[in-house]
């Protein structure tokens, strides 16, 4: 996938809890719904990852039941189903290494030393626990809350923890694993 389209792409799903919020006052749910499921299919057509393909089919699977309930509160589960197909994945590569975020070194640092596979495994299990607080918040927010609570959290605030995570382990990297 070129870099630019696959940018694109990334930047529409993210866009999601936007795209519910504003679009629902001119659209029909299962509208949304089908530029998300059409959204999804050509990343699930390009992706060359097959980490990603389950998130993907159950983006897919969510989407078709958007569509076909066509109800304003099935769009709002979408963040949740994300966080917790991430999170099977991240569970799965610790039960069948190597981990998620050890491959994701590997591709920088291709001879890991043993430090840092264990640093790896450690750093999967963190956003595991992420997976686990950011989907029950996401699973919260569908709930009980207002869209605009729900896309405030979902658009924003999510991805601002997602990266302080990122931020976080990068620093602690810095200083964990430095060259001796």
């Amino acid at each position: 996938m070129t870099p630019g389209l696959n940018a694109l792409i990334g930047l529409l799903t993210a866009l999601y809890p936007a795209a519910v919020y504003f679009g629902l006052q001119y659209l029909q749910p299962r509208l949304i719904a089908l530029a998300l499921a059409a959204t999804l299919l050509l990343r699930l057509t390009l992706v060359r990852a097959d980490w990603s393909k389950p998130l993907l089919l159950a983006g897919l699977a969510y989407a078709g039941f958007a569509i076909w309930s066509n109800q304003a509160v099935a769009l709002r589960f979408y963040p949740a189903l994300v966080n917790a197909v991430m999170l099977a994945i991240f569970a799965a590569s610790l039960l069948h290494p190597p981990s998620i975020v050890e491959r994701l070194a590997r591709l920088k640092q291709p001879d890991l030393p043993t430090q840092g596979v264990s640093y790896t495994r450690r750093v999967t299990q963190v956003w595991c626990g992420f997976f686990i607080v950011n989907g029950g918040i996401a699973a919260a927010t569908a709930l009980w809350s207002s869209f605009q609570i729900w896309s405030l959290y979902n658009g924003l605030i999510a991805y601002l923890l997602m990266g302080l995570l990122f931020a976080g382990e990068y620093w602690v990297r810095l200083r964990t694993l430095k060259p001796e």
